[in-house]
């Protein structure tokens, strides 16, 4: 018998595999380059091979027509205006996000400073009133605080993907190490899927896509890009590009050459 977190997971997935684009920047940082309008990037990706995009409630709630992907709306936030930008701070609940037509829940959790215990908390009650409802819950869970020295060391990350996972969440979005051995053993000891992190804009289209195939190679179940997307002169391409390595496997070579098409 099929439950409700398995079809609302089916939304926001594609064979098990995601390629989604979080654009819950607005609130920390404003109209940023490329999120102007944000409705606009999500209608002009979402044929190209998108799973489903993470908004804040807002841009749910004024989209001008349903979308053809999967949505999760994000509940925690900050402002890069706060004397504590790192405190991310719960901001809805599990049946504001079902009011809303949502199919999964996002939290952005930062690990090693001294915001951790608190946003800890709202994690686990997060975690709770989701699976009361069936409910999907991604977790952004991030190396980022006073204690972390390089948020790319492999045991920082191996632990910080651990804690979402122990703490209930359905998908852990975290950092990708930059090497292929160390991730698949974060892979390995993680026991919920893990997607992977763009982090700032790329310097080359090559580099995000290199990226994504080692990533997916190392057992990543998909990618959560942003600004390497709706960043991009043509965010429709580079979406296509990128489901042609997560759901076709192809090289990143391959897949570079969707983007030079008119």
């Amino acid at each position: 018998m099929v439950s409700g977190l398995q079809i609302r997971l089916n939304r926001i997935l594609r064979s098990g595999k995601m390629l989604c684009i979080p654009m819950d920047h607005g609130i920390s940082s404003g109209p940023i380059k490329g999120l102007e309008d944000p409705h606009n990037v999500i209608y002009t990706c979402q044929h190209y091979g998108l799973t489903s995009v993470i908004v804040n409630r807002g841009i749910l709630k004024t989209l001008p027509k349903p979308l053809a992907i999967g949505v999760l709306v994000h509940y925690s936030s900050s402002t890069s205006l706060s004397k504590s930008p790192n405190r991310k701070m719960l901001t809805g609940s599990v049946e504001d996000a079902l009011r809303l037509g949502a199919d999964g829940v996002s939290l952005h959790i930062n690990i090693g400073g001294k915001e951790e215990p608190e946003m800890l908390e709202q994690l686990g009650r997060m975690a709770d009133d989701c699976h009361k409802w069936d409910m999907p819950l991604l977790a952004m869970m991030y190396p980022r605080g006073e204690n972390i020295k390089d948020p790319h060391d492999p045991e920082i990350v191996a632990h910080v993907a651990r804690i979402g996972a122990e703490m209930g969440a359905d998908i852990v979005k975290t950092v990708y190490t930059g090497d292929y051995d160390s991730f698949a053993k974060i892979v390995k000891s993680t026991p919920v899927p893990i997607v992977i992190a763009g982090g700032p804009k790329a310097k080359t289209d090559n580099d995000i896509l290199e990226m994504t195939e080692e990533a997916m190679k190392a057992g990543a179940k998909g990618v959560t890009y942003g600004r390497n997307i709706f960043e991009h002169k043509r965010p429709d391409r580079m979406t296509e590009a990128l489901a042609g390595i997560i759901f076709k496997k192809e090289t990143a070579k391959e897949a570079a050459k969707r983007l030079d098409k008119k």
